[in-house]
């Protein structure tokens, strides 16, 4: 059960829902005809590869569907320890992912997307109807989680109505945090065209959750790679590291200076070497530097176990640094068991990782 004393909850920061067919039972009856449609290629070695076909395209990332010992072999190889069932990734059991989150500590977990990696389609009406049902679907299982399961909302950035429409409705039903790509078609983050959504963030006391991802179609395409892991690194972790950068060198925060920042699932390694080259540009700007740069501006970063978290602790990352197990996924950002590894770390002082586990992640997310 969560505890009531919030001062000691620990906060999960980036866990994951994944869709199913059951995501998009939400949309309205004259919006059905871009009901996404699962594809299935053929089992070969334990992995069913699955895609949605979306608006007549294949678009978006469907999470494979693994054999029990495809799922163990992907553990063993990793070291570290996935989840496992099914009904509990895509939410059909919301009491089973409840059970799953007393059994590793987790008071509460924040929920992000995993179809949204990539842009799925390019016509508003469309992204509408896909963000509308998947905004539905998290206030549903928010309100099956008894306060412990908080959500990013899925803004449609192609109709800004729609999308102020969507993060209200956000807000009144569970969610924390606006979801944001690294890239949002040809725009970066900083473009103006998204004032919009970080001063109704800003209002609604909401954070701009930027997750690893890439909603740029010809990016993605340059930097394809027969290995799919340096594919994903160049696809989808450099963008996110670059959007920090671009946001803490803009005018965005001092526009918006109650706007609070997650950078979720890039690591944190990166982090002193973004923030010394910050430091730098400010001062050639002739601007002066803040005093713990990163949370001076409201940005907070997800860490891992495999970073080096001491010397990111001092080199100023103390005060922005959450965690998250990556619930629900198997790449190299998820273990089920990160945050139990977590508290049994000797390089940090137990204030060092009441911050990471609690403090901060209720600061981003005003938990």
């Amino acid at each position: 059960m969560a505890k009531t004393n919030t001062q000691s909850q620990v906060i999960d920061a980036d866990a994951h829902v994944v869709e199913s067919v059951h995501t998009w039972d939400y949309m309205d009856a004259s919006e059905r005809q871009y009901r996404p449609v699962p594809l299935e290629a053929p089992e070969e070695a334990g992995v069913k590869l699955q895609f949605w076909l979306i608006d007549g395209k294949v678009r978006g990332f469907r999470f494979p569907a693994l054999s029990a010992a495809e799922m163990e072999r992907r553990s063993r190889l990793a070291g570290r320890r996935f989840a496992d069932a099914q009904e509990s990734r895509e939410m059909g059991n919301v009491d089973l992912r409840l059970e799953h989150m007393d059994q590793s500590g987790i008071d509460i977990q924040v929920l992000h997307n995993t179809i949204f990696i990539e842009q799925a389609t390019d016509r508003p009406e469309v992204e509408v109807a896909l963000c509308k049902s998947w905004n539905r679907w998290l206030a549903d299982i928010w309100r099956q989680g008894k306060g412990r399961l908080r959500w990013s909302c899925m803004a449609p950035t192609l109709s800004m109505t729609d999308a102020l429409d969507q993060i209200r409705f956000a807000k009144e039903n569970g969610a924390c945090a606006v979801l944001m790509r690294p890239v949002e078609g040809n725009r970066l983050l900083i473009d103006p065209y998204f004032y919009p959504i970080y001063e109704e963030a800003s209002r609604l006391d909401m954070a701009i959750a930027v997750h690893i991802a890439n909603g740029n179609p010809w990016l993605n395409d340059l930097c394809r790679h027969p290995v799919f892991t340096a594919a994903a690194f160049h696809r989808f972790r450099i963008p996110t590291v670059a959007a920090f950068s671009d946001v803490i060198l803009s005018e965005v925060p001092q526009t918006f200076p109650k706007l609070r920042w997650g950078f979720i699932e890039a690591s944190a390694q990166w982090l002193p070497w973004v923030l010394h080259e910050a430091k730098n540009r400010f001062k050639a700007l002739g601007r002066e530097w803040p005093e713990n740069g990163a949370r001076a501006y409201r940005m907070f970063v997800t860490c891992e176990n495999s970073d080096d978290l001491a010397y990111i602790a001092e080199q100023g990352g103390e005060d922005c640094l959450v965690i998250g197990t990556d619930y629900g996924h198997t790449d190299t950002s998820s273990d089920v068991d990160a945050i139990t590894v977590f508290k049994a770390r000797t390089d940090l002082t137990p204030e060092v990782k009441r911050k990471i586990l609690s403090d901060n992640a209720r600061a981003l997310y005003a938990l």
